[in-house]
């Protein structure tokens, strides 16, 4: 496995646990969790392929993918009494996780034969769209689409540096931790100051 599959599955935990704590906020059932740990870590990778024309989607025939969606769910049920203390740390490993998916999402599109720009589309679409569709099935707005910190507008800049950094002589791993870097640091940044898109 390469650095890239490495990171990805880290992402995937970590949204996998998102996904959970929002079934708890939901009151939802251990089933209920388990769902929404697996859409919000592969729904937006597997609405990606599924534009672009991959096939089988990401997660087919994948047990890794299946054994951190039911970890994430685990965890965050043994974790129940004490999440306010991993309020802060889940700000910051999902800020990651959408700096990995991001990378993720356009280094996959750039090898299906995707120009940069509809990569740099798909990219933040792998990071943001599995959290829209579990809030679709928790009946509520998306986060996405609310007025907020920086989210998907972090995972765009941050898509578009690691596409045209790779035009330079930076080596693969070097452009990822960059793509990472920036978009948990717009994120960070963000959070702190308030930042917003201007209202229409």
């Amino acid at each position: 496995m390469n650095l890239l599959g490495i990171i990805t599955y880290a992402g995937i935990f970590v949204f996998a646990v998102t996904g959970a704590l929002k079934a708890r906020t939901n009151r939802m059932d251990v089933f209920g969790a388990v769902v929404l740990a697996f859409v919000t870590a592969y729904g937006g990778g597997t609405l990606r392929d599924l534009l672009i024309g991959i096939r089988p989607v990401n997660w087919v025939n994948d047990n890794i993918a299946l054994a951190l969606v039911l970890s994430a769910t685990l965890i965050t049920f043994l974790f129940k009494q004490n999440f306010r203390q991993f309020r802060r740390t889940i700000f910051f490993t999902d800020a990651v996780g959408l700096g990995l998916f991001t990378a993720a999402g356009i280094e996959k599109c750039l090898l299906n034969g995707i120009n940069e720009e509809y990569a740099v589309i798909m990219g933040v679409i792998s990071a943001t769209f599995g959290g829209l569709i579990a809030d679709i099935f928790c009946n509520a707005v998306p986060n996405l689409l609310k007025r907020g910190e920086l989210y998907a507008t972090a995972c765009a800049i941050g898509g578009l540096i690691y596409v045209l950094l790779k035009h330079t002589s930076l080596d693969y791993n070097t452009n990822l931790y960059i793509c990472v870097l920036v978009i948990v640091g717009i994120r960070i940044y963000s959070k702190r100051k308030r930042l917003t898109l201007p209202e229409i």
